[in-house]
C-alpha cells in the first residue's frame, strides 16, 4: 500500500510556501509525516512521538485550527502552508481484498491482582471441596455445575479462587454472547483502531479460571469456545494469531439447567446446549441448597456481618427462617407449590431485617415477587412457624425441625 511504503522507505520532502510556519513547527511537522506516513494523526500519536525525543511538543498543532475531529489534527501539508514532493518512492497498488488499516496494537482490558475476595459470610457446603481441589490443582479439567438459582453455585466456584488464591474472570453469557465478546475483537481507541482481547483469551494467557456464568442462556455461537473446551489453543482469525492457554488456565460453567433446556418453563430463556459443546465437560456437578445446619450457619454470618453481636443475635429468627424454607422447598419437590425460596433470599431477607427491623416487613418485602396467592401462603406459613404452631400439613414428611447433622462430614467451617 501507499501509506505503507511511506512508512518503510526513506523519502525528501520538499516543503513549498511555508511562510505560516517557522523552522522548528517545519521540522515537527515534517518528522510527524515522516514517522506517520499520513496527513492526518491523533493526538495520541502526538503525545507518543514527543514522548520518544524525536520532537518536541507541538503544542501549536493541537488546536482547532488544525482539528478535523475529536482527537484527530491535520498536518500543514497539502493545500495548506507547503506541499510534500515525494522522491525516490515506489508506489504499489493497493489490490480489491487488501485490508487498509490494521489493529495498532492488542490491548488488555484487565490490569492488576483478579484474585477473588474472600467472602466474610461464606461457609463451604456441597461439593465445594472437590471444586477447590480441581481449582488448587491448576490442571485443566472443565467443570459444569447446575443447579436450581440462588443455591450458592457462583458463590462456590469463586470462593474457592479466593482460598487457593487464583485468579477468576467471571463472564455472564447472554443469548447475545457472541465469539467478539469472547475472544476479543476491533475497538476504537484513542482514535486508532485497536484490538482488544476478550475474557476468554485473557484468561487462556494469564492461566486464570474462566467461569461461564449461565451458559445455558448461550445460542449457538458459543460453539467458537470448542477447541478451548479441549485444552488446546484457539487461533483469531482477524489478527492472524494463536493463542495458547498458559499453566493453570481452566473452565468452569454453571447453569439452571442441565443444557437441555427447562422443561417446566421456570428458566425462561435457557437454551437446548450442542451435544458435542456439552460433552467436552468431564464432570457435572449437581449443586444442592445447603443442608439446614449450613443454611442457618449462613444466616448467623450475614446477621453478624450487619452489626449484631453475640448477644443480640437473633438466632431464633435465622432458625425459623431455615424451617420456613425448608418446609416450602420439601411442598415444592412434591409438587405442592410452584415457587421456593433459595439460600439468597434468605440472605435477602435477613439483610432487609437489618434495615428495617421488623420480622415480617422483611420476609414481606422479600416475597412481594411471588404472586399473590403464592405470597399469601408463604406468609401464612412463617406466621404459624414464628408462633410455634403445627405446620406438618405443610409438608407430607412432616419434618419441621432443623435437622442436627452432627455427623455432617462437611462442618462449615473455613480454614484459611
Amino acid at each position: 500500500m501507499v501509506l505503507e511504503t511511506l512508512r518503510n522507505t526513506n523519502y525528501i520532502m520538499k516543503g513549498k510556501n511555508m511562510k505560516n510556519l517557522n523552522a522548528t513547527q517545519t521540522e515537527q511537522v515534517e518528522a510527524l509525516f515522516k514517522h506517520y506516513g499520513r496527513t492526518e494523526v491523533s493526538r495520541s500519536e502526538i503525545n507518543d512521538f514527543v514522548k520518544s525525543g524525536e520532537i518536541s511538543n507541538p503544542s501549536w498543532l493541537k488546536n482547532d485550527k488544525y482539528k478535523v475531529s475529536r482527537g484527530v489534527y491535520s498536518l500543514p501539508i497539502a493545500g495548506n502552508d507547503f506541499s510534500p514532493s515525494l522522491t525516490d518512492v515506489p508506489l504499489v497498488e493497493e489490490t480489491p481484498n487488501e485490508t487498509v488499516e490494521q489493529a495498532a496494537f492488542v490491548v488488555s482490558s484487565l490490569v492488576g491482582n483478579i484474585v477473588p475476595e474472600k467472602d466474610p459470610v461464606f461457609v463451604p457446603w456441597g461439593y465445594f471441596k472437590d471444586i477447590k481441589k480441581i481449582v488448587t490443582s491448576k490442571q485443566f479439567y472443565p467443570i459444569f455445575v447446575t443447579g436450581l438459582s440462588g443455591n450458592g453455585k457462583t458463590m462456590n466456584v469463586t470462593q474457592a479462587c479466593a482460598l487457593a488464591k487464583r485468579e477468576c474472570i467471571r463472564v455472564n453469557i447472554t443469548i447475545e454472547t457472541d465469539e467478539d465478546d469472547l475472544l476479543g475483537g476491533y475497538r476504537l481507541q484513542d482514535g486508532q483502531t485497536v484490538w482488544q482481547n476478550g475474557p476468554v483469551i485473557e484468561a487462556m494467557e494469564r492461566g486464570a479460571l474462566l467461569l461461564l456464568d449461565e451458559i445455558d442462556l448461550a445460542s449457538n455461537k458459543i460453539m467458537c469456545l470448542q477447541p478451548i473446551l479441549e485444552g488446546n489453543g484457539v487461533f483469531l482469525k482477524k489478527i492472524n494469531r494463536f493463542v495458547k492457554p498458559a499453566k493453570g488456565f481452566n473452565v468452569i460453567a454453571t447453569a439452571n439447567t442441565k443444557g437441555q433446556g427447562s422443561e417446566d418453563g421456570k428458566f425462561i430463556g435457557t437454551n437446548i446446549l450442542n451435544e458435542a459443546f456439552l460433552e467436552r465437560f468431564p464432570i457435572t456437578i449437581e449443586q444442592a441448597y445447603p443442608t439446614n445446619k449450613i443454611e442457618n450457619k449462613i444466616l448467623l454470618n450475614v446477621m453478624s456481618e450487619k452489626g449484631y453481636s453475640k448477644d443480640t443475635l437473633p438466632v431464633e429468627f435465622a432458625k425459623d427462617l431455615v424451617t420456613w424454607a425448608d418446609i416450602i422447598r420439601k411442598t415444592f419437590y412434591e409438587g405442592g407449590v410452584d415457587e421456593l425460596i433459595s439460600t439468597r433470599r434468605l440472605v435477602h431477607i435477613v439483610e432487609a431485617f437489618s434495615i428495617f427491623k421488623n420480622k415480617m416487613k422483611a420476609i414481606e418485602m422479600c416475597t412481594n415477587r411471588f404472586d399473590l396467592d403464592t405470597k399469601t401462603s408463604f406468609l401464612d406459613l412463617y406466621t404459624k412457624i414464628d408462633g410455634g404452631e403445627d405446620v406438618s400439613s405443610w409438608s407430607s414428611s412432616g419434618d419441621l425441625e432443623v435437622e442436627d447433622e452432627s455427623d455432617d462430614d462437611e462442618d462449615g467451617n473455613v480454614n484459611y
